[in-house]
């Protein structure tokens, strides 16, 4: 039987960030992706379990990682199954806030054609970065999400809870997923959530960067399909 699965998309990205998990785990997964645009994380989650079926596997990459945290704090028992992929339990450092505060005031002052160049070499790792089909798909995901929803979703990231704490109390099969070449999220804050969470598998992709669903979506897809089976 096919199981309700909830993938929680991130920043600027929108449905495309896991078309080729999508269409390689429809034999064993029923997919959702919301469209997570709010001003907090408790706003998208609430949005989210409004959506989403009774009982469901959730999976989130980086901002949808923190949606997913929250989701699960929020009602545990309606998630059978968690992912995490290129995302970390840990707030903003200073120099993360300070940039993430610079690119609101570009979306916000219409400027928003500058973001995207800031954000694509942290976004995608170096192996990939001449790949122009790969760097066209993220800014056309980020120019459908559009300055405002940036803006947006960059707000409610800033005002995340620190999430360490909860994982201790994840009792569902957890997998982590990352790139090891990722610069946002690298692979120590997903070691990191690992050890807090029983039984979690931890899969660290080589030669991939932030976005690992589309630099590297035959290792993730694998990575997934176990979870499902577990």
């Amino acid at each position: 039987m096919r199981q309700d699965l909830v993938l929680l998309p991130g920043l600027a990205c929108d449905a495309r960030l896991f078309a080729p998990q999508v269409e390689a785990l429809a034999d064993l997964a029923a997919p959702l992706v919301p469209n997570l645009d709010a001003a907090s994380v408790g706003e998208m989650a609430e949005a989210v379990l409004g959506a989403a079926p009774k009982r469901f596997a959730l999976a989130g990459l980086s901002m949808g990682g923190y949606v997913a945290m929250e989701v699960l704090r929020r009602a545990p028992s309606r998630v059978t199954r968690l992912a995490l992929i290129s995302t970390t339990a840990r707030p903003d450092t200073p120099e993360q806030t300070a940039m993430r505060r610079e690119l609101i005031e570009l979306a916000r002052s219409a400027r928003f054609a500058q973001v995207m160049p800031r954000l694509l070499p942290k976004l995608i790792s170096v192996h990939r970065r001449d790949d122009a089909e790969l760097k066209r798909l993220v800014v056309e995901m980020a120019d459908a999400v559009g300055a405002e929803a940036f803006a947006r979703q960059q707000t409610a990231i800033l005002s995340r809870p620190d999430s360490r704490d909860d994982l201790d109390r994840v009792t569902v099969p957890t997998a982590i997923v990352c790139g090891d070449a990722d610069e946002l999220t690298p692979p120590d804050r997903h070691e990191e959530m690992a050890a807090r969470i029983g039984g979690a598998v931890l899969t660290v992709i080589p030669r991939s960067g932030h976005l690992a669903t589309l630099e590297a979506p035959e290792e993730t897809v694998a990575a997934l399909r176990a979870w499902l089976l577990a």
